[in-house]
């Protein structure tokens, strides 16, 4: 067996031929030598003829490779479109709560634009009155006004004993009175009134009327606002400088209805649903 090496390629300042012989020279004839044996040789079993024709056939173990190959790409083919799938799921999943975070943050945004809802308060409020003519027994005596009749009330009302007016609720309230006054002899007495709140008397609160000759009645209102708390109540106080200073109640006599010796209205001063 010649000796290959493929390493000892022919420079090509080497003649083909020999001058001399005519024939191929030896370094050339060395060189197609080895490239002979290095493609068989001569041994191939594929003639010139099969390889005019086309390919050698293929055996039973090429198909059989052939085969796997195929179930192997088909079984990659189906996974890449399976994770497409899955791709496009998660891209529309994305989208979806994509939308819904743009949704919540245009809510988060009207809230802020918009003023926090107003909180209302169930209104409160009572209508009261005394059929009765009320004395004082003592002169230059604090005694607290009662009242007999309660003609409105929502969440304002005649606790005990019947002098005080209590609320359920904490609010601004207003409390709006009249009264009717008379002197039953004559001369000249002070009659004053003022408000206590939970017992105490209400500093700068009270009025003073004076009346004058017998049967000079005498009709005067005021009205005065408390910051309540729930369960307190208020009373109407008086006191007198002569006994015969008294709150008249008349009857009715046609056409003119009944007088009630006080009149006593109530309400909250928040606005709210009923």
């Amino acid at each position: 067996m010649a000796n290959i090496d493929l390493t000892n390629i022919t420079p090509p300042r080497v003649p083909l031929t020999d001058q001399r012989t005519g024939l191929i020279s030896r370094e050339w004839y060395r060189f197609f030598l080895n490239l002979f044996e290095l493609t068989g040789g001569g041994k191939n079993t594929a003639s010139l003829t099969d390889l005019q024709l086309g390919p050698p056939p293929l055996t039973q173990e090429d198909l059989a490779n052939i085969d796997v190959d195929i179930q192997t790409q088909d079984y990659a083919l189906d996974q890449i479109a399976e994770m497409q799938k899955q791709i496009q799921a998660l891209q529309l999943q994305t989208n979806y709560q994509t939308d819904d975070f743009a949704e919540m943050q245009k809510q988060i945004q009207a809230l802020q634009l918009t003023p926090p809802p107003r909180e209302f308060k169930l209104a409160r409020y009572g209508s009261f009155y005394d059929t009765t003519t009320q004395t004082a027994t003592t002169i230059n005596t604090a005694k607290a006004i009662t009242f007999n009749s309660t003609d409105l009330s929502n969440g304002v009302f005649i606790g005990s004993p019947a002098s005080r007016i209590v609320v359920d609720s904490e609010g601004i309230y207003n409390f709006d009175t009249s009264f009717q006054l008379d002197k039953t002899s004559g001369g000249t007495a002070e009659f004053y009134f003022w408000f206590r709140l939970n017992g105490t008397d209400v500093p700068d609160s009270a009025s003073q009327i004076r009346v004058q000759g017998n049967n000079g009645e005498i009709f005067s209102s005021l009205n005065y606002f408390f910051d309540l708390k729930a369960n307190d109540y208020v009373e109407l106080m008086f006191s007198v400088s002569d006994l015969s200073v008294e709150l008249l109640s008349v009857v009715a006599t046609p056409p003119v209805p009944a007088i009630p010796s006080i009149i006593l209205t109530v309400s909250n001063n928040i606005g709210g649903f009923q």
